[in-house]
């Protein structure tokens, strides 16, 4: 299973730390650094549907869940057809 939330579509991102002291002398690069999304597993409950769904979603999901309304997020995102 991909780390990829189901609702927002984020997945993890290559970052990399890179001093001013490396910058300056050409020497010791940090490298780069995989970032992964704050992913949970969560029961939603829909009462339109009077249906349960456990989904793996961000943190930044379950807040616009909150605020949206579970119904109206998990359709357009296309997890309810």
């Amino acid at each position: 299973m991909a780390k990829v939330c189901e609702i927002t579509k984020r997945g993890s991102i290559v970052g990399g730390g890179y001093s001013n002291r490396t910058r300056a002398t050409k020497f010791n690069p940090t490298g780069a650094v995989r970032k992964y999304v704050n992913l949970q597993k969560k029961k939603i409950y829909v009462p339109e549907l009077k249906k349960s769904f456990t989904l793996t979603i961000s943190t930044r999901a379950l807040k616009t869940i909150q605020k949206n309304g579970a119904y109206a997020t998990l359709k357009k995102a296309g997890v309810i057809k």
